[in-house]
């Protein structure tokens, strides 16, 4: 027997805050951000049919935002890396028959490359985290990163919703100054 039920006619109100704040720190642009909450919500509505009740109505699509969220960078990075190979019929007297390859990328330039720029800013944000004032770390950690619900936060640290949203707001901002000067 199913113990949650769907409500569509609620989500906006109830999710769309969450569900945008999980993506900006994702995907890092407000109207992409947008676009894959607004996706979320169309592909919960086509896949209601699916929804068993064995989790809450929040935890059920937060997975679907998930799965968009991957599907994004999928998409921006599937042009990526792909090589570009022309062919051209060569019908010169002494290479009489022979194709040639005009050009194709080094497909291992690009990862390497991709790979120490994530080891690199890897090590940019947590340096920028461990400046941050221990307990604002700590909860910003727990919100944006590990994605812990609001009641959980308020409730170990006995603070409110609002002062939640506010040290999450400075630990951004103090992010934000941090990461250009020791990134950008």
């Amino acid at each position: 027997m199913a113990e949650h039920q769907l409500d569509p006619n609620t989500w906006i109100k109830k999710y769309s805050d969450y569900l945008f704040n999980y993506t900006i720190v994702r995907v890092d642009d407000r109207e992409i951000a947008k676009d894959i909450v607004q996706e979320t919500f169309f592909a919960g509505l086509r896949s209601m049919k699916n929804f068993k009740g064995e989790a809450s109505e929040r935890t059920w699509l937060i997975s679907i935002l998930k799965r968009k969220i991957i599907d994004h960078y999928r998409k921006i990075n599937s042009n990526k890396g792909k090589a570009e190979v022309r062919m051209t019929y060569n019908s010169d007297s002494e290479t009489e028959g022979d194709w040639l390859e005009e050009r194709v990328a080094d497909p291992y330039a690009s990862n390497a490359e991709n790979k120490i720029e994530n080891n690199e800013l890897g090590k940019a944000i947590h340096n920028c985290l461990d400046k941050l004032p221990e307990k604002q770390a700590t909860i910003f950690r727990m919100k944006t990163i590990d994605g812990f619900d609001t009641e959980t936060i308020c409730n170990e640290f006995n603070i409110t919703a609002s002062n939640l949203w506010v040290i999450i707001h400075r630990a951004r901002t103090a992010m934000a100054t941090c990461m250009e000067k020791n990134w950008f």
